[in-house]
């Protein structure tokens, strides 16, 4: 064996471009080619690549909530110049074979860090079943209400979390009709929700003086001893914690300058991407941010229009920030709302329920950006029995799932156990393996 033959690459040894790290395998590969006295340095060189690995491993999600449904067509999957545009334009983007809907100018620019993936599908095309479906990755059950997903990531990493973030770590900001639940993890999981972030958060400062309060709490306490059922004391324990912990802050935008605050638009929305920004910074492992107000069965270009103009400056502002804060490669960004809408316009110049191939963006954590997966067709029939056959590479909702939590390091494939017994799947979807190669 020659000399360039017995030694490992400085590539090879530190895991570049792939996501092999330190484990025994490639210390007894490194012992092998090089022998016994290259292991120490070595396996402390190993170590530290590991350790700027796992500094830099997806830890985190942000998900910016289309509520009502934006078209796929005015957004994220444009098809300019035919009959499904219905006159709705597309502009290029920073990656010259992918083009967005009009309006979407600023996130445009950031294409390289986005990963679209245009051939969702469910089905489900009823706003409550599709929200719920979207958001857990199953369809409603009768017998179960399941986790959404930011409850799955939380209770993932509960014991990391443990006495290190006071404040809740599942967060709901602009919660409309279906805040994400803890379903059967318990409802210690269900997401906090708040307003807009210019109004301070309720309840979290006593209303009366300390000794007063203080003997309210004892009272409290006393209660929880005779009847833990009703008063649980760890949830006491929580609140209290939270009320007098510095990271409350992370919820307080306004300190910020206001050419910050500025870029991410002057709606709550952009607020509460900026807080959401925030809150990842201090700990929080979900946020969950809502837009509502995308149903469009009559006027549809009109409310897409507005919409969108307020989406597109949060949405890269939030980006922007998390790259200046060196958090976007800890950080999933996911855009989405509970299904599309129909290819073809109504009588009422709208767009109806759409589940047959609708789009979801990602960013961050991993996402390799700058890319679409999936394809609609221009030119669909519109007696189309058949829904996927107007769909390159259809994707199921769950597939997108089971890509997050994958992309977060956590096993989408083990099983949880319900409070009854039952063994259930965190997700029954396949990793989407364009959004890594």
């Amino acid at each position: 064996m020659n000399e360039s033959q017995n030694q490992l690459s400085h590539c090879e040894l530190v895991g570049c471009g792939s996501n092999e790290h330190f484990n025994r395998r490639t210390l007894l590969k490194v012992a092998g080619f090089s022998g016994i006295s290259w292991l120490t340095p070595v396996a402390h060189q190993l170590a530290r690549a590991e350790e700027q690995n796992r500094r830099k491993r997806p830890r985190s999600l942000i998900i910016l909530w289309l509520e009502g449904a934006a078209s796929q067509l005015e957004t994220f999957d444009p098809h300019p110049g035919t009959e499904i545009a219905a006159g709705s334009k597309a502009r290029n983007t920073s990656v010259n074979t992918i083009q967005l809907g009009e309006g979407l100018e600023q996130t445009a620019e950031l294409m390289e860090h986005f990963a679209i993936v245009r051939s969702v599908v469910s089905r489900e095309g009823d706003h409550e079943r599709a929200i719920y479906n979207v958001k857990t990755g199953y369809r409603p059950d009768p017998t179960l209400v399941h986790p959404a997903i930011g409850s799955v990531v939380c209770h993932h990493f509960r014991q990391k979390d443990q006495g290190v973030v006071d404040i809740p770590r599942h967060v709901s900001v602009l919660a409309a009709s279906a805040p994400a639940r803890g379903g059967f993890l318990g409802n210690e999981y269900d997401a906090f929700k708040i307003g807009d972030p210019l109004r301070p958060i309720p309840d979290v400062r006593a209303p009366v003086d300390d000794q007063r309060f203080q003997r309210r709490v004892g009272d409290l306490r006393k209660l929880n001893a005779l009847s833990s059922r009703q008063f649980n004391a760890p949830h006491l324990d929580a609140a209290l914690n939270m009320m007098s912990s510095e990271q409350l802050k992370a919820f307080d935008i306004s300190s910020v300058a206001a050419s910050e605050r500025n870029a991410y638009g002057d709606a709550p929305f952009g607020r509460g991407c900026l807080a959401a920004v925030q809150l990842i910074e201090a700990g929080v492992r979900c946020v969950e941010v809502t837009l509502p107000g995308w149903d469009s069965h009559a006027n549809n270009h009109q409310i897409q229009a507005e919409r969108i103009s307020v989406l597109d400056p949060a949405m890269a502002a939030l980006i922007r920030d998390l790259q200046r804060r060196d958090l976007l490669d800890q950080t999933i960004v996911v855009c989405a709302g509970e299904f599309g809408r129909t290819p073809f316009m109504n009588i009422a110049s709208g767009r109806d329920h759409w589940p047959h191939g609708f789009s979801i963006a990602l960013a961050g954590g991993g996402i390799q950006g700058g890319r679409v997966i999936g394809e609609t067709n221009p030119h669909p029939k519109r007696d189309s029995a058949d829904r996927l056959q107007d769909i390159k590479n259809p994707q199921p909702i769950e597939n997108v799932h089971a890509s997050i939590l994958h992309a977060l390091g956590i096993d989408h494939e083990q099983e949880f156990s319900t409070p009854i017994g039952r063994p259930m799947p965190i997700c029954e979807g396949d990793v989407i393996p364009e959004l890594f190669a």
